[in-house]
C-alpha cells in the first residue's frame, strides 16, 4: 500500500502538510481536493520522488510502477503514436534487447524475448496506443503526424495518452480534462473506471470526480483527511459537519432560499422537460451541499445589463470557417434574453468556431449576422486572459474599465472574486492559470454585458470559483452560450443544448444526462475499420444516415415543441399578469373604504389568473411530458 506517516512538508517558509498519516490501499480510486496552493501536487511530486519529506516518511512498494502525466510537450519529429508506445516502458525495453539478441543471432535469447513481448501484449500495442489516441479526440490520420505537429493542447493530451499506455500499479493524474472536450472527458471516465491499478486524481470537475472516484483525500489546514465514497458524498457529509456552526448555517439558509427561488422561475420557463427534470434534480443536490461551500473566498453576482434588446443577435443561413475552409455552415440561430444554450460536439467540430462567429470575432463567409444596436457582448476565451497586462495589478485593470470610480468599490468588488488586500494589488505576471481565469471572468463582468459567450471558462479553476460561477450565472437575465466540458456547469445554467457536428448546428433533442449514452451507441455505429479508406467511407455513409434519421426525428417532434413552446409561452404572459395584481394588491390604498369597489375586482381577477396559471402549467406539463415520451420512442 501506499502510506504517509507523520509526514511533514514545506515549501519554502510555507508549511503545506503538518503530521498527516494516511494508507492507500491497492485498488483505491482517490479524488484529491482542496483549495489552490494547498499542497496538492506537491503531493505528487512526493510520491514521484521529486520532492523530499521534511519529518516523517512515505513508503511506496518497490515494485509499483507509477504512471504519470509528463508536463513537458512532446518536440522532434516522431510520430505521434511512436510517442505514445512509450509509455509502456516493459515493451520497449524488450523491443531494445530483441535487436540486440537478433544482433548477436542469439536464437534462444531471441525466443525467450519473443514470448515476453507476447505476455505483456506486445502484438496488441500499436492497436492499443491507436484506441488510446483515438478515444482523446486524434483522428486515424494523426498517428503517424510528427508530435511537433500538434498545438499545444494536443500534446498534452499525447501526454495523457502515454501516461494510459503505461501498465502501471499507480497512476497519477493531476487535471487531465483541462485540455480536452466533454467528448473526451466521458471517454476517459469511462476508461478510468475499467483501470486495474490504483488511481490518485486531482480534479475540480465534480461530475468527473464522482464518476471515477470510491475516496477522497481532502486537503485543508495542513491535514489530509480521507473520506470514503465519491465527491458527492464527501460534500454531503462536510455539509452536515459545517452546518453544526450557527453563522454557517444562517449563510446556507440564505443560499437555499436563493436556489428555491431559482426553480420557481425555472419551472415555467423549461422548454424540455428532460432537460428541466436534469436541471431541477442537480439543483436539488446543490442545496443539499449549499454548507459545504459556505467558507468559500468567492462571492459574486451578475449586475443587470443596461439595455436588453430582443432580440439580441440572429444568424441566417451563416457559414464561417477560415480563409478558404468552411467550419459550419447553415447556420440559423436567434438569441434572446433568457437564452441559455449548452454546445456539445468533438474537439475541431467547430465549437469555437461558433463562439467567435457569434462575437464577432470571425466574419461570416455567408448569410447574415444581425446584432442588436444595443448588444454588449461578453467574450471569455484563453486569448482574453493572454490578453491582461502582466504589468498591471488587478485594481489597475478594473481602473482602466472605470476611471471614474472609487478605488474602495472597486476593491471590494475584486475581494469578491478572491482578490483581498495586498492580491489586488499585486501585479498579474506571476499569477496562476487560475487567478488569470478569475481576473478575466471579473473584468467581463463588470461590463454588464446583455450576451455572454463563455468558452471552457472553468479550466484552470477550482471547485469553489466553479460553485460561485454556477450560482452567479443562474441569476443572469441576459443570454449566455456555454462551451464547457464541465457537466456540472452546463446542467445548472443551460436548458437547451445545441450539437456541432460535421459542418452543421442542430439542436440534440436528448438532456445532458443522455449524452454519454448517446455518445456510446453512436462510437458502437461507427467503429473504425482496419484500412483508412474503408473506414472514411463507411463513416461517412452512417453520418449521412444519421442526420437523417436525426431530420426525421426533429421533424416528427416539431408539432409537439411548437405546442410546449405556445403552452410556455402562455405561462409567462399569464405570470406577467399575475405579478403586475399582486404589485397592485400591494399598494396600501387600495385597503381604504372608499377603494373596496376596486379591490374587490382586483381580487376576482387575481383568483382567475391564478386559476388560469394552474391550468397553464397543466397544460405545459403534459405538452411537456408527450414530448419526453415522444423523444424516447424515437431514441
Amino acid at each position: 500500500m501506499l502510506r504517509f506517516t507523520e509526514l511533514s512538508l514545506r515549501r519554502g517558509p510555507r508549511l503545506l502538510f503538518e503530521q498527516v498519516s494516511l494508507q492507500i490501499h491497492p485498488g483505491y480510486r482517490v479524488g484529491l481536493t482542496g483549495a489552490n496552493g494547498t499542497g496538492k501536487s506537491s503531493l505528487f511530486s512526493l510520491i514521484l520522488g521529486e520532492l523530499h519529506v521534511d519529518t516523517g516518511e512515505i513508503f511506496v512498494p518497490r515494485n509499483w510502477v507509477i504512471a504519470h502525466v509528463a508536463q513537458e510537450a512532446p518536440a522532434g519529429n516522431r510520430a505521434a503514436i511512436e510517442y505514445v508506445l512509450d509509455g509502456d516502458r516493459e515493451l520497449r525495453e524488450l523491443e531494445r534487447q530483441l535487436v540486440i539478441a537478433e544482433a548477436a543471432d542469439d536464437g534462444e535469447r531471441i525466443a525467450e524475448l519473443h514470448a515476453s513481448f507476447e505476455s505483456v501484449g506486445g502484438y496488441q500495442a500499436r492497436s492499443r496506443a491507436a484506441r488510446l489516441m483515438h478515444g482523446l479526440g486524434f483522428s486515424v490520420n494523426d498517428d503517424n503526424r510528427a508530435a511537433s505537429e500538434f498545438s499545444g493542447g494536443w500534446r498534452m493530451r499525447l501526454n495523457l495518452a502515454q501516461a494510459l499506455m503505461c501498465r502501471s500499479d499507480l497512476l497519477l493524474l493531476d487535471e487531465p480534462t483541462n485540455h480536452l472536450d466533454l467528448d473526451a472527458v466521458i471517454w476517459l471516465e469511462n476508461w478510468l473506471r475499467g483501470y486495474p491499478g490504483t488511481l490518485m486524481l486531482i480534479s475540480h470537475d465534480r461530475d468527473f470526480l464522482d464518476s471515477v472516484t470510491d475516496h477522497i483525500a481532502h486537503i485543508e489546514q495542513q491535514h489530509i483527511v480521507l473520506y470514503a465514497g465519491n465527491y458527492s458524498a464527501f460534500e454531503v457529509y462536510r455539509a452536515e459537519k459545517l452546518a453544526g456552526q450557527q453563522a454557517q448555517y444562517a449563510k446556507q439558509q440564505r443560499e437555499i432560499a436563493h436556489m428555491h427561488s431559482y426553480v420557481e422561475r425555472f419551472r415555467a420557463k423549461a422548454t424540455k422537460a428532460r432537460q428541466a427534470q436534469s436541471r431541477l434534480k442537480a439543483l436539488e443536490r446543490m442545496e443539499k451541499i449549499a454548507p459545504a461551500h459556505v467558507d468559500s473566498p468567492f462571492h459574486f453576482t451578475l449586475p443587470a445589463a443596461e439595455k436588453m434588446p430582443d432580440p439580441l443577435l440572429r444568424l441566417d443561413g451563416v457559414a464561417a470557417g477560415y480563409g478558404n475552409t468552411t467550419i459550419i455552415s447553415g447556420v440559423n440561430l436567434g438569441l434572446s434574453p433568457g437564452d441559455r444554450i449548452g454546445l456539445l460536439g468533438p474537439n475541431g467540430a467547430g465549437k469555437s468556431t461558433l463562439i467567435k462567429l457569434l462575437a464577432g470575432e470571425l466574419a461570416a463567409l455567408t448569410g447574415d449576422y444581425l446584432p442588436a444596436q444595443d448588444l454588449n457582448i461578453g467574450y471569455f476565451a484563453q486569448h482574453q486572459i493572454e490578453q491582461l497586462d502582466p504589468q498591471h495589478s488587478p485594481l489597475d485593470h478594473l481602473q482602466q474599465l472605470d476611471p471614474l470610480a472609487r478605488e474602495q468599490v472597486l476593491r471590494d468588488y475584486l475581494g469578491g472574486f478572491g482578490f483581498v488586500g495586498d492580491q489586488a494589488l499585486a501585479l498579474t505576471g506571476p499569477f496562476s492559470g487560475g487567478e488569470k481565469s478569475r481576473l478575466a471572468l471579473a473584468l467581463l463582468v463588470y461590463r454588464r454585458p446583455n450576451l455572454l459567450l463563455l468558452d471552457e471558462p472553468t479550466n484552470h479553476l477550482d471547485l469553489e470559483m466553479r460553485q460561485a460561477l454556477a450560482t452567479a450565472l443562474q441569476d443572469f437575465e441576459g443570454a449566455m452560450v456555454l462551451v464547457s466540458h464541465d457537466r456540472h456547469l452546463l446542467r445548472v445554467c443551460c436548458d437547451r443544448l445545441l450539437r456541432v457536428h460535421d459542418g452543421t448546428v442542430d439542436e440534440f433533442p436528448l438532456g445532458l444526462d443522455d449524452y454519454p449514452g448517446w455518445l456510446a451507441e453512436q462510437t458502437r455505429q461507427v467503429s473504425p475499420a482496419s484500412d483508412p479508406e474503408d473506414s472514411s467511407s463507411r463513416n461517412a455513409g452512417t453520418r449521412k444516415e444519421q442526420k437523417r434519421r436525426e431530420a426525421e426525428q426533429r421533424k416528427q417532434l416539431q408539432p409537439l415543441r411548437k405546442k410546449v413552446d405556445r403552452a410556455e409561452s402562455r405561462l409567462d404572459i399569464l405570470h406577467a399578469h399575475q405579478q403586475t395584481l399582486e404589485q397592485q394588491l400591494a399598494s396600501p390604498e387600495l385597503y381604504t373604504d372608499e377603494n373596496r369597489d376596486q379591490l374587490k375586482t382586483l381580487l376576482r381577477e387575481k383568483a382567475e389568473v391564478d386559476r388560469a396559471c394552474e391550468a397553464a402549467e397543466a397544460d405545459w406539463l403534459e405538452a411537456a411530458e408527450l414530448l419526453e415520451s415522444a423523444t424516447t420512442d424515437a431514441e
